[in-house]
Protein backbone atom coordinates (compact mmCIF):
# COMPACT_ATOMS: atom_id res chain seq x y z
CA UNK A 1 0.00 0.00 0.00
CA UNK A 2 1.18 3.43 -0.37
CA UNK A 3 1.75 5.84 2.23
CA UNK A 4 -0.88 9.55 2.40
CA UNK A 5 0.80 11.96 0.54
CA UNK A 6 2.97 9.85 -1.43
CA UNK A 7 3.05 10.38 -4.99
CA UNK A 8 2.07 6.56 -5.40
CA UNK A 9 -0.76 7.27 -3.42
CA UNK A 10 -1.44 10.51 -4.99
CA UNK A 11 -1.39 8.31 -8.49
CA UNK A 12 -3.66 5.95 -7.39
CA UNK A 13 -6.40 8.78 -6.14
CA UNK A 14 -6.12 10.31 -10.05
CA UNK A 15 -6.32 6.98 -11.13
CA UNK A 16 -9.78 5.90 -9.03
CA UNK A 17 -10.63 9.68 -10.02
CA UNK A 18 -10.52 8.66 -14.03
CA UNK A 19 -11.88 5.66 -13.38
CA UNK A 20 -15.02 7.03 -11.86
CA UNK A 21 -15.60 9.86 -14.48
CA UNK A 22 -15.27 7.35 -17.10
CA UNK A 23 -18.39 5.15 -15.72
CA UNK A 24 -20.31 8.60 -14.91
CA UNK A 25 -19.57 9.16 -18.71
CA UNK A 26 -21.11 5.60 -19.73
CA UNK A 27 -24.24 5.94 -17.31
CA UNK A 28 -25.02 9.32 -18.92
CA UNK A 29 -24.80 8.76 -22.60
CA UNK A 30 -26.68 5.30 -21.83
CA UNK A 31 -28.95 7.18 -19.79
CA UNK A 32 -29.29 9.69 -22.53
CA UNK A 33 -29.67 7.78 -25.05
CA UNK A 34 -32.49 6.20 -23.55
CA UNK A 35 -34.10 9.18 -22.62
CA UNK A 36 -34.09 10.67 -26.52
CA UNK A 37 -35.46 7.17 -27.79
CA UNK A 38 -38.27 7.23 -25.80
CA UNK A 39 -38.54 11.22 -26.75
CA UNK A 40 -38.09 10.08 -30.29
CA UNK A 41 -41.27 7.14 -29.99
CA UNK A 42 -44.63 8.27 -31.80
CA UNK A 43 -47.30 9.07 -29.32
CA UNK A 44 -49.72 6.97 -31.08
CA UNK A 45 -47.67 3.84 -29.53
CA UNK A 46 -47.52 5.14 -26.11
CA UNK A 47 -51.28 5.06 -26.45
CA UNK A 48 -51.09 1.45 -27.57
CA UNK A 49 -48.74 0.19 -25.18
CA UNK A 50 -50.30 2.29 -22.10
CA UNK A 51 -53.65 2.39 -22.79
CA UNK A 52 -54.81 3.46 -19.31
CA UNK A 53 -52.27 6.13 -18.92
CA UNK A 54 -53.94 9.30 -19.41
CA UNK A 55 -50.44 11.39 -19.89
CA UNK A 56 -49.06 8.71 -22.63
CA UNK A 57 -49.72 10.44 -25.63
CA UNK A 58 -48.15 13.73 -24.45
CA UNK A 59 -45.02 12.48 -21.81
CA UNK A 60 -44.80 8.92 -23.43
CA UNK A 61 -43.87 6.28 -20.29
CA UNK A 62 -43.37 9.21 -17.98
CA UNK A 63 -45.81 10.00 -16.02
CA UNK A 64 -46.65 14.09 -15.48
CA UNK A 65 -45.45 14.84 -11.77
CA UNK A 66 -41.74 14.23 -13.73
CA UNK A 67 -42.24 15.01 -17.26
CA UNK A 68 -40.34 18.51 -16.88
CA UNK A 69 -37.40 16.65 -15.17
CA UNK A 70 -37.16 14.10 -17.91
CA UNK A 71 -36.82 17.55 -20.48
CA UNK A 72 -34.16 18.51 -18.42
CA UNK A 73 -32.63 15.97 -17.97
CA UNK A 74 -32.20 15.87 -22.06
CA UNK A 75 -30.64 19.13 -22.08
CA UNK A 76 -28.68 19.14 -19.35
CA UNK A 77 -27.01 15.04 -19.92
CA UNK A 78 -24.39 16.37 -22.99
CA UNK A 79 -23.90 19.15 -21.10
CA UNK A 80 -22.86 17.53 -18.37
CA UNK A 81 -21.16 15.04 -20.90
CA UNK A 82 -18.94 17.66 -22.04
CA UNK A 83 -18.07 18.67 -19.20
CA UNK A 84 -16.15 15.06 -17.90
CA UNK A 85 -14.74 14.79 -20.75
CA UNK A 86 -10.99 15.65 -21.20
CA UNK A 87 -10.88 16.69 -24.95
CA UNK A 88 -13.15 18.59 -27.02
CA UNK A 89 -13.38 15.98 -29.50
CA UNK A 90 -14.66 13.00 -26.83
CA UNK A 91 -17.07 15.64 -25.23
CA UNK A 92 -18.45 16.33 -28.71
CA UNK A 93 -18.74 12.38 -29.88
CA UNK A 94 -19.69 11.58 -25.97
CA UNK A 95 -22.63 14.44 -26.19
CA UNK A 96 -23.79 13.71 -29.81
CA UNK A 97 -24.10 9.51 -29.94
CA UNK A 98 -27.20 9.22 -27.62
CA UNK A 99 -28.64 10.77 -30.83
CA UNK A 100 -26.95 8.99 -32.96
CA UNK A 101 -28.38 6.07 -31.77
CA UNK A 102 -31.54 7.17 -31.31
CA UNK A 103 -32.20 8.32 -34.10
CA UNK A 104 -30.78 5.69 -36.03
CA UNK A 105 -33.26 3.30 -34.19
CA UNK A 106 -35.96 5.83 -34.79
CA UNK A 107 -35.08 5.74 -39.07
CA UNK A 108 -35.13 1.93 -39.41
CA UNK A 109 -38.28 1.68 -37.68
CA UNK A 110 -39.90 4.03 -39.81
CA UNK A 111 -38.72 2.72 -42.48
CA UNK A 112 -41.28 -0.25 -41.95
CA UNK A 113 -43.97 2.33 -42.16
CA UNK A 114 -43.30 5.16 -44.02
CA UNK A 115 -40.21 3.71 -46.81
CA UNK A 116 -36.68 4.00 -47.52
CA UNK A 117 -36.34 7.59 -48.46
CA UNK A 118 -37.77 9.00 -44.76
CA UNK A 119 -34.32 9.81 -43.74
CA UNK A 120 -33.41 11.83 -47.21
CA UNK A 121 -36.74 13.73 -47.52
CA UNK A 122 -35.97 17.95 -46.97
CA UNK A 123 -38.04 18.29 -43.43
CA UNK A 124 -36.92 15.16 -41.98
CA UNK A 125 -33.56 15.80 -42.87
CA UNK A 126 -33.38 19.51 -41.25
CA UNK A 127 -35.17 17.89 -37.92
CA UNK A 128 -32.85 15.40 -37.57
CA UNK A 129 -29.56 17.76 -38.06
CA UNK A 130 -31.02 19.85 -35.69
CA UNK A 131 -30.57 17.42 -32.67
CA UNK A 132 -27.75 16.61 -33.53
CA UNK A 133 -26.63 20.10 -34.01
CA UNK A 134 -28.53 20.59 -30.33
CA UNK A 135 -26.01 18.05 -28.94
CA UNK A 136 -23.11 18.90 -30.42
CA UNK A 137 -23.63 22.72 -29.07
CA UNK A 138 -24.41 21.57 -25.62
CA UNK A 139 -21.47 19.03 -25.52
CA UNK A 140 -19.28 21.88 -26.12
CA UNK A 141 -20.50 24.57 -23.44
CA UNK A 142 -20.19 21.76 -21.48
CA UNK A 143 -16.85 21.12 -22.48
CA UNK A 144 -16.00 25.26 -22.35
CA UNK A 145 -17.68 25.31 -18.48
CA UNK A 146 -14.76 23.26 -17.51
CA UNK A 147 -12.09 26.35 -18.10
CA UNK A 148 -14.41 28.03 -15.89
CA UNK A 149 -14.22 25.69 -13.17
CA UNK A 150 -10.09 25.25 -14.16
CA UNK A 151 -11.00 21.26 -14.33
CA UNK A 152 -8.33 21.99 -17.94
Amino acid sequence: MFQPGTAGAQAAKAARLNLNIKIALIAMVVIETLLVTSALVPPQLWTRVLPNSSSSALNGPFPNSIAPLISLLIYILPTAIGFLSRTWQKALLCATLPGWIALGLFLVAATFKIGAFYLVSADHVTANVSVLELFVALGGIGWLGRFLFKMG
